[in-house]
C-alpha cells in the first residue's frame, strides 16, 4: 500500500523556528513543502515541491514526472517543467527544454513523445526550446528564473 500526503513534515529541533517561524505547525511540526509517498515497507520518496505542482482543473500535475519522461527522449540534454497561468485551467504546464548539442529538436516532438505516456491533461501546453535551464548556486534547476521569464507565456488553446 502506498500513501500519499500534500505535505511531507518533520520534526525538528526548536533552532530552526528562529529562521522558519512561519513554516511550523502549532505542535511543532516543520512543513517541508516536499510532495512524498511512503510505501508499505515505510520507505519515504520525495517526489515533488508543492511549489512546483501544476494544478490544472481538478487535477495536480508532477513537474518531476513530466521532466524525468521528457529527459529520456534521445534528443534531450534537461528540461524543466513550470506552471504558467491559464484562463480557464488555473495553471497548465510548458516545458523549457535543452536539446543536446548537435540536436536538432522541434517543439512538436517533445509532445508526440509524452502522448502515449502522459493523459491529456497532464500534457504541457507547450515547448520552448532554450539553450540551458538556470541554475541556482548549489546547481538546481531555478524555476523561479523561468517562472519569472515566462509569466506572460499563453497557450495557444488559451
Amino acid at each position: 500500500m502506498t500513501a500519499r500526503f500534500d505535505n511531507l513534515m518533520m520534526n525538528y529541533p526548536l533552532t530552526l523556528t528562529h529562521f522558519f517561524a512561519d513554516r511550523f505547525t502549532a505542535d511543532g511540526w516543520f512543513r517541508t513543502g516536499d510532495v512524498a509517498t511512503i510505501d508499505a515497507d515505510g520507505y519515504v520518496q520525495i517526489t515533488d515541491r508543492t511549489k512546483d505542482l501544476i494544478k490544472s482543473g481538478g487535477e495536480w500535475v508532477s513537474s518531476v514526472d513530466v521532466e524525468n519522461l521528457i529527459m529520456s527522449h534521445p534528443k534531450v540534454l534537461e528540461a524543466a517543467v513550470i506552471a504558467v497561468p491559464h484562463p480557464k485551467w488555473v495553471e497548465r504546464s510548458l516545458a523549457c527544454v535543452v536539446p543536446k548539442p548537435g540536436s536538432a529538436l522541434e517543439p512538436g516532438e517533445i509532445i508526440d513523445f509524452l502522448r502515449p505516456q502522459l493523459a491529456r491533461w497532464a500534457l504541457p501546453d507547450g515547448v520552448e526550446i532554450i539553450d540551458a535551464v538556470p541554475k541556482t548556486s548549489v546547481g538546481k534547476f531555478d524555476k523561479k528564473v523561468l517562472r519569472e521569464r515566462y509569466k506572460s507565456w499563453t497557450s495557444r488553446e488559451a
